[in-house]
This record gives C-alpha cells, structure tokens and sequence, in this order.
C-alpha cells in the first residue's frame, strides 16, 4: 500500500481517560461503519486496498490521552477528503469521551516531486562534467596520444622513433625528456638515463650532428662533463637555471634549442652552463645559420613536418626523411630575407608560430599581415584581393567561403577544420602536404 498511496491523512486523538492504540482502531471501524455507505465502507475499503493500515501513537499523562493517526489511501482527492471528514464524528474511545480533528491530508506525489527537484538540482550541480572539449582540444589530445606511444629503445635506452635514422640527435638526461620532446613533435631524442653515459650513446655521437640538451642544475653540469669526455658534442643547449627539459613549454622548449652554442665555444669554460646563459634570454649567441641540422620535429598541430633543424632556429615546415635539403627559416620578426615561395611563407608564419595570417600576391609578395583570430574581417575589407592566404591557424569553412566569394586562388593553413561544402575554386592544403617539396610559383 505504501507504494500505490495517493495522500495521508493525518489526524489529531484526545480521550479524556487512558486508552490505547486497540480502542482508537476499535472506534475508527466502529463509528463510522455504514456513514458513508458500501462504497466507501472502511473494511471493505482495507480488503480491497484502496486505504492503508491505520497507524496510531499514542500516551497518557494525568488521566488523558493524546496521540495521532495516519491513514493512506490510494483513492481520489473527493473520496479521500470525504473519508477524513468522516473521522470527525467520533465522539468516544472506549469507556472515554473523545474527540479527532484532522490536521492534514498529504499528497504523497506532491512530496515525491518536491524530492525529485532537490535531488535534480544537486544533479546539476555535481552530476554532470562540465569540461567539454573543444575540436582543436580533442585533435591536440590524440595527436599528444599518438606522439608518447611513438617512444622507442635504442640499446636499452629510452630514445625517440627517429634515432636510428636521422642524422641529428639531442641527447637529453631521462625518459621524462624524450617524452616531453615527443610530446611538442621532437623524435630524435635518446636519454643517457644519468650521470653515467652508456656506451651505445658515446659510439653514436661519433656518427651524427649531436645537440646535448641538459637540465639547468648540476646534474645537468655533470652529465655535459662527462659526455664531453666519452663522446663527439656539435652543440649544447641547457634549460633556464634551477628547471629541468620535461618542465618547459612549447616555446621555451624550443627557444632554448634555438640558442644552442657550438661545443667549441664552451668547451674550455669551467661554467659551461653559465656560458650558454642564451636559453634564458640573459644573452643572444646562436650558431650560424648554415650550421648542420638539430632535431627532427612533428608539428604540434598536424603529422610529421619536419626531420631537419638548423642550428638557428627549430623548423616545422620541412620533411628530410630522404636525406633532402630543408629550409632554415627564424620566425616572422627574425627572417633576415623575404622568402620568394608560398612555401618559404608558410614554414616562416606557420613554423614560427606567430598565430598570424599572411596574405600574398601572385608574385609571392606580400600584401598584407593580420592576427589569425582576426583574418575574416582582414580579408573581407582587403583592398587588393591576395592570391594566396598562408595561416597559423586551422582553417574553418567560414574563411574558405569568404575566400571564394572574393577570390583567393590557395589556402595554406596550420591544419584543416571539418567542411561541409568545399569550393572548387580555392585549392586548400595543411601545411604539411606542402613540406615534401615546395611548390614552384
């Protein structure tokens, strides 16, 4: 009955005498036995189900008794008030004058619904999980996935996919910094796993363009000391004092192997890392810009976009994995020379990651520069309409539409979005589909 139960009536019992819960039942059935007729008569309305058992508390004090009743029903809102009303003709319980008065009739659904919103508001406040992934978040975290999984051994030692073939490695102090390397698209990474520096990575110094990357503590200091003596170094890079490769971002990662110093320079020093003071921005010595390639990278925003690095600055845009030449591009503010191709354009703005658009002529020069968050609006109100749009950025279909209305021939963009119509008149390319061979103009 408890489940099918429509109201509760609840009543309050006086009797002016002791009584108990037997005598309140006993007066209930008795009372009001053929008031109301057969239809709403208590026993049958017991056997058939329709009223609940009577529940009745009750007590005496100085010869009076008061206590309480509650009835369940499952009948309508008519029958169950009609019912309770009927209640009130009692008049004796027992030997003893008494008396009931109805107190309330309870909607049992009204208070399952009250519990239903409070436990739906506490729902909304700790039942849902409001972290909802952007797109460029969710292709980040799974090309970030794909990028760990790609860790490898070489003779026992942790060591990036691209050790065994490229002709530049970092040599870096654990497993932690090979994965933070993979993690921004680095894979020619290998960690001498401490202080002691195994054979397999001393013989292999011997045979490529070696970058060491260290931490910016002692440790750091002893491991250069100690490679120094085994093996063949090219090139040293530290991170900025008292932090350690696995702790940088992206673009400190990066700066710092930009400002790298030849092996030459610092040999002879008793502060080597102090002299390599450039990672931290304190001083600005780089190796020339023909200086033989450092580190084969994949952009962080698309598959592999690079192999070859020079020593000035860390390329994205060029793919050496057949031994090719490749570009040394320094981003926008530092390129010392306009590039003359679309492609010399795009591992400058894209590689460099300046998060700008660039928007180009026919003769491959440039008309005009605008943040990539604002690139529509530069396009729409652009005077002369450019042939070429190159991007930091991934390009949506909003932008390939207003390429089209206006005439842009070629995109080049960090990365492609999802598109639900392309127009036939607008070639578009990410920019790794370009990094292979740069097209002529």
């Amino acid at each position: 009955m408890e489940d099918t139960s429509k109201y509760h009536i609840h009543a309050n019992v006086t009797a002016n005498g002791v009584v108990e819960r037997s005598d309140v039942v006993g007066a209930i059935f008795g009372q009001t036995e053929g008031l109301l007729g057969d239809e709403l008569d208590l026993r049958d309305l017991r056997q058939s189900q329709k009223v609940g058992r009577i529940d009745v508390e009750i007590s005496s004090t100085k010869g009076q008794s008061h206590g309480r009743l509650t009835i369940a029903t499952s009948l309508d809102k008519v029958e169950t008030a009609t019912l309770a009303a009927s209640l009130e003709t009692i008049t004796r319980i027992g030997p003893c004058r008494a008396s009931l008065e109805i107190d309330e009739i309870e909607d049992v659904r009204a208070a399952k619904r009250k519990a239903v919103v409070d436990r739906a508001k506490e729902l909304l406040q700790t039942g849902f999980d409001d972290s909802v992934m952007s797109s460029e978040e969710i292709l980040a975290e799974v090309r970030q996935h794909v990028r760990v999984e790609d860790i490898t051994e070489y003779e026992g030692l942790p060591a990036g996919p691209r050790v065994t073939d490229s002709d530049a490695i970092i040599v870096v102090e654990g497993r932690s910094d090979v994965l933070t390397l993979l993690k921004y698209g680095v894979k020619n990474a290998i960690a001498v796993e401490g202080t002691n520096v195994p054979d397999a990575v001393a013989e292999l110094t011997r045979h490529r363009t070696v970058t060491v990357f260290l931490d910016g503590d002692r440790g750091g200091d002893l491991i250069f000391e100690e490679l120094s003596q085994v093996g063949d170094i090219d090139y040293v890079a530290f991170a900025p004092a008292g932090e350690s490769v696995e702790e940088l971002d992206h673009h400190q990662l990066f700066a710092a192997l930009r400002n790298k110093v030849p092996y030459d320079s610092v040999s002879e020093l008793n502060e080597p890392r102090e002299a390599v003071a450039a990672t931290d921005g304190s001083a600005t010595p780089s190796p020339p810009a023909s200086s033989p390639p450092t580190i084969d990278e994949e952009s962080p925003d698309g598959p592999s976009a690079g192999s070859n690095r020079s020593a000035a600055a860390p390329e994205t845009d060029a793919n050496a994995d057949d031994g090719a030449d490749s570009p040394s591009e320094l981003p926008a503010d530092e390129s010392p020379t306009e590039p003359e191709t679309v492609y010399g354009h795009a591992a400058v703005v894209v590689a460099g990651d300046t998060d700008r658009a660039r928007f180009l002529d026919a003769d491959g020069d440039v008309l005009e520069e605008a943040p990539a968050g604002e690139v529509d609006d530069a396009l729409a109100d652009a005077g002369t309409v450019p042939t070429t749009v190159v991007l930091d950025g991934i390009l949506d279909q909003r932008l390939l539409d207003l390429a089209a209305d206006r005439g842009v021939e070629r995109i080049v963009a960090r990365s492609l979005g999802q598109f639900t119509k392309r127009p036939t008149s607008v070639r578009v390319h990410a920019v790794d589909e370009i990094a292979d061979t740069p097209p002529s103009e």
